[in-house]
């Protein structure tokens, strides 16, 4: 079976940092380029950054250069350090498992494998 956990999520005044983990387990994890989705409240969810299986990486427009995911294979986890957050940068982060990386930019996002439960991550302005 498997499972995505995150965690790292919380309370953050604008301008300071937070970062998110998500542990893969049940799956072949170095094969899934893994990607982080929000959510935020009468909003529609997007994409924020999807890291392939040998480390490419595509972001938001509107993270690049504040946010900078990784992962570590080894350890089956994907991070997402987030700086300069902004009060709109709140709401419901999820990881996901997807074997295409071209499904996480191109939009079809129905067809993501595996999602995480999600963890909120809130900016006071």
């Amino acid at each position: 079976q498997v499972q995505l956990v995150e965690s790292g999520g919380g309370l953050v005044q604008a301008g300071g940092s937070l970062r998110l983990s998500c542990a893969a387990s049940g799956l072949t994890f170095s094969r899934y380029p893994m990607g982080w989705f929000r959510q935020a409240p009468g909003k529609q969810r997007e994409l924020v950054a999807v890291i392939g299986n040998i480390g490419v990486t595509t972001y938001a427009d509107s993270v690049k250069g504040r946010f900078s995911i990784s992962r570590d294979n080894a350890k089956n986890t994907v991070t997402l350090q987030m700086n300069s957050l902004k009060p709109e940068d709140t709401a419901v982060y999820y990881c996901a498992a997807h074997q295409r990386y071209s499904d996480y930019v191109q939009g079809r996002w129905n067809l993501i494998d595996y999602w995480g439960q999600g963890t909120q991550v809130t900016v006071s302005s």
